[in-house]
């Protein structure tokens, strides 16, 4: 999603000319684009996010729309002080892009993994998240950011790819039918659903997707959904903990639809201590492949 939110952001660049763009000394072969368009309205504040933020917040507070990019990991935990105290506490509109959510960057290992990123930043005040799934859903992300008043931070992560024609990027998305289970998913991590390889599998999947964080009001036919298939999962490439199968449970609790059983699919950490591929590590959390396709089947069984 990277080369589309470039591409968003010199189209929305050309529409307004009250952004700025800074980045942590990161975005090679991909943010020159934006460079050149921006001009002297982009910064490079080097290995320093902590200062880009606080640098943000006084941009936004002259009048000016700060967008602040870096990898997930750096953009939320390093500078997190900042966005607290400098950002959320005033309610600015700082917008924070974090690239590869997840295991996104592989063998980089855990410094570089985001799998806390959207529970630290569901915790703060006033702060809203955006969640795309596919490439098409980037430039209407970007301009929704733009339009919101509050602090926003953008998950980035490999677009998913999927079959069929995908709906308009939504805080809830219906993706498909099924018949015995309702998955909830966040992110790219949902192409793991599709990559099962068996059909019969697939066809007992009612697939949803979720795109913003706080939650919105769950929609009239998933809730009627819910009550008919009695089972829920939620899958997501972040730890239990903050995420969204926490975050779901509470929504479902207080909207008064209860499902007879909720199980909830997240990353593991690193079981075996090892490092490797995003999918390599997917594939060790369940999330993908045939550890994914067991543990559904297992549900069904139940």
């Amino acid at each position: 999603m990277r080369a589309e939110f470039a591409q968003a952001m010199v189209a929305l660049f050309e529409r307004r000319k009250d952004l700025v763009f800074i980045t942590g000394d990161l975005g090679y072969m991909a943010l020159e684009g934006v460079a050149e368009a921006f001009g002297e309205r982009f910064i490079n504040a080097g290995v320093a996010e902590q200062n880009a933020v606080s640098l943000a917040a006084g941009l936004a507070r002259a009048g000016h729309l700060p967008w602040v990019y870096s990898a997930a990991v750096f953009t939320v935990l390093r500078p997190y002080e900042q966005i607290r105290n400098d950002v959320c506490l005033h309610e600015l509109p700082v917008k924070l892009v974090g690239n590869g959510g997840g295991y996104a960057y592989g063998i980089m290992g855990a410094t570089h993994h985001a799998l806390e990123d959207v529970g630290a930043m569901r915790v703060l005040p006033n702060m809203r998240i955006y969640l795309p799934l596919v490439a098409a859903d980037v430039a209407r992300v970007v301009s929704t950011m733009a339009d919101d008043p509050l602090p926003n931070y953008l998950r980035l992560g490999l677009a998913a790819k999927l079959p069929g024609t995908v709906p308009a990027f939504a805080p809830w998305r219906k993706l498909k039918p099924g018949r015995s289970r309702v998955v909830i998913g966040m992110g790219p991590v949902l192409q793991g659903l599709y990559e099962l390889g068996d059909r019969a599998l697939l066809d007992e999947l009612e697939i949803w997707s979720v795109g913003t964080f706080p939650l919105a009001d769950i929609p009239a036919e998933l809730a009627a959904s819910i009550q008919e298939k009695r089972a829920v999962i939620s899958i997501e490439e972040h730890y239990r903990a903050g995420g969204l199968g926490e975050a779901l449970s509470h929504s479902l609790l207080t909207s008064g639809v209860i499902p007879e059983s909720l199980v909830c699919l997240h990353a593991a950490g690193y079981p075996s201590g090892r490092y490797g591929s995003q999918r390599w590590h997917l594939a060790e959390s369940g999330l993908s492949g045939p550890p994914l396709a067991s543990r559904l089947k297992e549900l069904l069984r139940a």
